[in-house]
């Protein structure tokens, strides 16, 4: 089976640092939705793995987190796509869980539930934690320079096997490649 891991915010749709706390602030990063359509086409299941502290933190609840995510596979499907599944921490930093990235635990979760070796799987984010989570599950970290990812490209703490792209886009044209 192939897999891609995909983060949400910044990623699929542009990011706030307030927060998506509603449907109607969840819109999709141009060519995000019909890059999915094509990974689809070409045989990948696509899932998402997001914290969203939100919750945690008391900014939305989980009928809104429902309702955003909703709202993007509706949209997906609209433009010809599917995802798979939805991996999300709800947690804050000071919960210390193993799920919050950019600890491995809800990458590695995914693997279990699909039974698949991490070993080659895009996993694709904008921020350093999705990267550290990724390389620290044996799978292969992916850059997007949307969302915080042009901050990130920055970081001296990538990881060293890190590829970047420009956008969502890019990635699943490199993978069609």
């Amino acid at each position: 089976m192939k897999l891609i891991i995909l983060d949400r915010d910044g990623v699929i749709n542009h990011d706030s640092v307030q927060y998506i706390k509603s449907p109607e602030e969840w819109k999709p990063i141009a060519g995000s939705l019909e890059a999915i359509a094509r990974l689809n086409q070409w045989g990948y299941r696509v899932v998402v793995a997001t914290n969203q502290s939100g919750v945690g933190r008391g900014l939305f609840d989980m009928d809104t987190l429902n309702a955003i995510h909703e709202k993007m596979m509706r949209a997906t499907a609209q433009a010809g796509g599917r995802i798979d599944a939805i991996f999300f921490c709800s947690h804050t930093d000071a919960d210390q869980c193993d799920c919050r990235k950019p600890k491995p635990g809800m990458i590695n979760e995914i693997a279990a539930r699909y039974n698949v070796s991490l070993a080659g799987v895009p996993v694709v984010g904008d921020s350093l934690r999705d990267l550290v989570a990724a390389d620290a599950a044996g799978a292969q970290p992916i850059l997007v320079l949307t969302g915080k990812g042009t901050k990130t490209a920055d970081d001296p703490a990538l990881p060293q096997d890190c590829l970047i792209f420009p956008d969502l886009a890019g990635v699943a044209a490199h993978i069609a490649a």
